[in-house]
């Protein structure tokens, strides 16, 4: 630990201030970059508490400048409106950037959600990570 001098007049470094972002079992997220795609893996519970894991994965994926980010839902066990307006959010910022945003292997729970609230219509869902888009 470093000592801190409280009559010090000069700044703290950002670098000190900023904490490391904190790591959720609950959910782990794997990155594959393949010829202009990127495959996202999340595996766990995508809720309040860890979105922000998936979040940080997501943006790495669009920063990569790949045409196509594939997200491999297989893995989802539960996800709250709060990974789904992540998803939704993400899918936006993909078409900004001219992307295309695929949610690909939708398992049960996942594709109730989807299904519930009508976005099942607004996302590119196929049923492998391989498959062509709808026509």
């Amino acid at each position: 630990m470093r000592d801190s001098d409280p009559t010090s007049t000069e700044p703290t470094p950002l670098s000190d201030l900023s904490a490391p972002e904190p790591v959720d079992a609950r959910l782990t997220v794997d990155l594959v970059f393949d010829d202009g795609t990127v495959i996202v893996s999340p595996v766990g519970e995508l809720d309040y508490d860890s979105v922000h894991v998936l979040r940080g994965r997501l943006r790495e994926a669009l920063d990569r400048s790949a045409e196509r980010v594939v997200v491999d839902c297989r893995g989802i066990a539960f996800c709250d409106s709060t990974g789904l307006n992540l998803l939704l959010t993400t899918r936006l910022e993909a078409l900004r950037a001219q992307r295309t945003l695929v949610l690909a292997r939708v398992a049960s729970p996942m594709a109730r959600l989807l299904e519930l609230t009508g976005t099942d219509a607004v996302f590119d869902i196929r049923p492998d990570l391989t498959a062509p888009a709808a026509c």
